[in-house]
């Protein structure tokens, strides 16, 4: 009877273990921010917060000026709050949200993290849950929308405000330099490269989205930002799908793969507080892939 007493307990202590167990959709704004960082349901950077945009769907603020290293903790201290003990999470960034992630995980997801509850205080820290540890977070994946962690050459000739310090941080060769983007903890980098440029963005080489390249929106791998288009383009080699090189010979980097290639050059890199642009399609993608 002990026995048996005892196989119903710990069958009922698994059973509550993985009732409590939920997904998360985090959502990393890119320069400019707008959102109140530590509310994690404060969505004024991406649009109406009531529109879906994936399964528990959190807002990780950060103010969009300051350099990815003195701002990183916010994204920690979402990832430590929403991904770890028996949570996952799926997520998803914007431009410079992109550099500030794959940062994160290639300098601290080798880390030990103490598991937390997933209840966020005012400054968007969570208490403990039990006690224990783990090493990294628990991430499905990543979608990008016009993915910045290879720079853009905005940043290069001073296009956008220079005595931003995020400014310096974007610049191509900084951003390439600043860490490991071959390091990701093994989590996928699904990329959404949008390219409805405009006449100002003849700065940036290749298709654009009138902020980000194709180089960098297509997580391309190397020292420098190079020219990348679409195959209706015949002044450049083409940006391919998927993992497989691209026309002319440069590589992703690892663990980067190519969802999406506006081939239509329909989709530009704005937000306007509704959801559109490039943000478009991975919202999209969110809502279908992250139950």
């Amino acid at each position: 009877m002990r026995i048996m007493i005892t196989l119903m307990l710990l069958s009922l202590a698994a059973l509550s273990s993985i009732a409590s167990a939920t997904n998360y959709t985090l959502w990393i704004n890119g320069r400019g921010g707008g959102g109140v960082a530590g509310d994690y349901n404060s969505f004024t950077y991406w649009g109406p917060s009531s529109t879906a945009a994936g399964v528990n769907k959190k807002a990780v603020n950060w103010d969009g000026y300051n350099s990815i290293s003195s701002q990183n903790s916010k994204i920690r201290d979402a990832l430590d709050c929403f991904c770890t003990g028996s949570n996952w999470c799926y997520v998803a960034t914007h431009s410079a949200g992109d550099l500030m992630l794959g940062y994160t995980l290639a300098n601290y997801g080798g880390s030990t993290r103490t598991k937390k509850n997933a209840v966020a205080n005012s400054s968007g820290q969570c208490g403990n849950s039990d006690g224990t540890t783990q090493v990294g977070w628990n991430i499905k994946w990543v979608r990008t929308a016009s993915g910045a962690g290879g720079g853009s050459e905005l940043s290069d000739v001073g296009s956008w405000a220079v005595s931003e310090p995020l400014v310096k941080d974007l610049k191509t060769t900084t951003a390439r330099a600043m860490y490991n983007h071959n390091e990701t903890r093994n989590v996928w980098f699904y990329m959404y490269a949008g390219a409805k440029g405009t006449v100002y963005s003849g700065i940036l080489p290749g298709q654009d989205d009138e902020a980000v390249a194709y180089h960098s929106t297509g997580g391309v791998a190397g020292s420098a930002g190079q020219s990348l288009c679409n195959p209706s383009d015949w002044l450049c080699n083409d940006l391919t799908l998927g993992t497989a090189a691209n026309e002319g010979g440069s590589v992703k980097w690892s663990y980067h793969s190519v969802s999406f290639r506006d081939d239509a050059e329909a989709y530009n890199h704005y937000a306007n507080s509704n959801w559109q642009g490039i943000i478009s399609v991975v919202r999209a993608a969110m809502v279908s892939n992250a139950t």
